[in-house]
């Protein structure tokens, strides 16, 4: 049976740095053929980073793609490269792969399959793509298609492998969620038997904005056996040998008329062998401190920083972020700022120090107080007669999110804020306040997953660099005496489970107080999801770990009157 020799560039790309992108591919390109590759394939949209957004609303951006697309062909020679550009034809644009052989540019593919749904509005750009051409190199044939082509039963796959295609090369920039992994291996499984073909699927790794790419690349046999798992979350380059049979005409007549077939030229030569591990895979916990890690790392990085800053309180959320941003980061490149009131307990503002020192990174404090009470003298006339409440708690906040973004200013360091899921949904988050800063590292952890992480990452270490003074007591915002969340809010293992129903699982009332949850409660937390829309609108955007993320996902009306309870 003849060998291919398949590289698998799992690489991170950066949205709109075409310069970079392209020499990126090409030097690529150049390793994958130093190491005998016949085939190298990059993942979509790898010339111009995804998801592109608007930029490809901009002629001019397209163009420059196009010119990108053609210099990283004239960098092949014998190897075939393929990867993903932005294709304009007669007045649309395409979600293409490229195929580059011998310097030029040999064919391309058009994606026919947008995704239209969640954090992918591809049909805001793009047309549909209808051929379903299969390539020819050296006695195999093969079929490329493009991310969601292959989740289509009788889709592209279906085609090319029935006009003899026995390996589909399927190129992808999926982003990570939880159990994200799990789903795709299980459609990929299904694909690979239901056609009796190889499954090549690449994907990208890197941070984008709200979303992080987790690689995982993967090899499948027709028996639906994975034969090589690229690691997540790391850029590197993959060899793998397959034996494929030597194709032969198809018997579908349909199949043939819909399917051209291209040549593609390369001179037969001896291989040693390579070997290609197949990776484990890492559990939940582990995926989604990756994830916020190279999510940090390449928002801070891709933005132009190369420092953040932290308000430490002593917390289990501030704690968090700060041990992420060291793993991402260094901790020479990591500053920590506690910021006490009279409210602070005296355990926080040791929290906060000891924190610091396990993590090793420089901590400075600046005292509030003075500042709160020049705030209540300058208001006393406004205020007077009326009782001290939430306005006079939030001054705090604000003071402390005044004093934050001063020195993320004076020293241009990105200001990372701390709150999770859980606070943003129900609007327990102090607008200007708690919530300045350029980047929410946990915005979409519900509080319980932030002590599940706070606890790998000491497992993971095998030392406590979150004190466990800071995991076993009650949280708190520390505004007024004796404050505790539980408060103003249920326990958050209650908070958390009901807010899944309703955000993530677009539950009603009804189907939620199925599960036994007090009634007057659930209306009073629907309540204050739905209110707090206006404040999660201004937030500093964040890392997509669950299925359904404020934002990308989620998007709902500012102003909004449905109120089902």
């Amino acid at each position: 049976m003849p060998t291919l020799r398949l590289a698998i560039a799992q690489i991170n790309p950066t949205v709109g740095d075409l310069e970079q992108n392209s020499n990126l591919i090409i030097e690529y390109i150049e390793k994958a053929e130093t190491l005998g590759a016949d085939v190298v394939a990059f993942p979509e949209l790898a010339v111009t980073g995804y998801p592109p957004e608007d930029l490809l609303l901009k002629p001019h951006f397209v163009s420059d793609n196009v010119s990108a697309t053609q210099k990283i062909a004239e960098s092949t020679g014998q190897i075939t490269a393929i990867f993903g550009f932005a294709e304009p034809i007669e007045g649309k644009l395409y979600n293409s792969a490229a195929v580059a052989n011998n310097h030029k540019i040999v064919n391309t593919y058009q994606k026919v399959h947008l995704p239209n749904y969640g954090v992918f509005d591809e049909k805001r750009y793009f047309a549909e793509g209808s051929n379903f051409p299969v390539y020819d190199l050296n006695e195999v044939r093969f079929g490329i298609n493009v991310c969601e082509d292959i989740w289509f039963p009788s889709g592209p796959t279906n085609i090319q492998s029935n006009n003899g295609s026995s390996l589909i090369i399927n190129i992808n920039g999926s982003p990570f969620s939880l159990g994200k992994r799990e789903e795709r291996e299980k459609v990929l499984i299904e694909r690979s038997r239901d056609n009796a073909v190889f499954i090549a699927y690449i994907n990208m790794v890197g941070g984008q904005d709200e979303l992080v790419f987790d690689g995982g690349s993967l090899v499948v046999a027709p028996n639906g056996n994975i034969l090589m798992r690229a690691d997540q979350f790391k850029e590197n380059l993959y060899i793998y040998d397959l034996q494929l049979p030597k194709y032969q005409k198809s018997t579908d007549p349909e199949a043939s008329t819909r399917s051209k077939n291209i040549s593609l030229t390369q001179n037969k030569k001896e291989l040693k062998s390579i070997p290609c591990p197949t990776t484990k895979t890492v559990d939940p916990n582990e995926e989604i401190f990756q994830a916020l890690v190279l999510g940090t790392r390449d928002y801070v990085k891709k933005c132009g920083f190369s420092k953040v800053l932290i308000a430490l309180s002593g917390g289990i959320d501030s704690s968090l972020v700060a041990a992420i941003a060291v793993e991402a980061l260094g901790p020479e490149n990591v500053v920590g700022i506690s910021l006490p009131s009279r409210f602070s307990s005296s355990g926080s503002k040791t929290d906060a120090k000891d924190l610091a020192n396990n993590l090793n990174i420089k901590i400075d404090s600046i005292d509030i107080e003075e500042i709160f009470q020049a705030f209540e003298e300058s208001l006393t006339n406004q205020f007077n007669g009326t009782k001290s409440g939430v306005a006079e708690e939030n001054i705090q906040s604000r003071i402390r999110g005044n004093l934050m973004m001063a020195l993320s200013n004076k020293f241009g360091f990105l200001l990372l804020t701390t709150g999770n899921k859980s606070e943003m949904a129900v609007g327990y988050a102090t607008i200007y306040g708690d919530m300045a800063g350029g980047f929410s590292v946990i915005k979409d952890l519900p509080k319980m997953m932030v002590y599940e992480i706070c606890h790998h990452i000491n497992e993971k270490y095998g030392t406590d660099r979150i004190p466990d003074a800071i995991l076993t007591k009650p949280p708190s915002a520390e505004l007024r005496s004796d404050q505790k969340d539980s408060d103003s809010l249920p326990e958050y293992e209650i908070l958390d489970a009901i807010l899944e129903k309703y955000i993530e699982q677009d539950l009603g009332i009804e189907e939620i107080l199925k599960d036994g949850f007090e009634a007057n409660m659930v209306i009073q937390i629907l309540k204050l999801v739905d209110l707090n829309e206006y404040k999660r609108r201004q937030s500093a955007p964040g890392i997509k770990i669950t299925s359904k993320n404020f934002g990308r996902d989620r998007r709902m009306p500012i102003s909004n009157k449905y109120r089902p309870y």
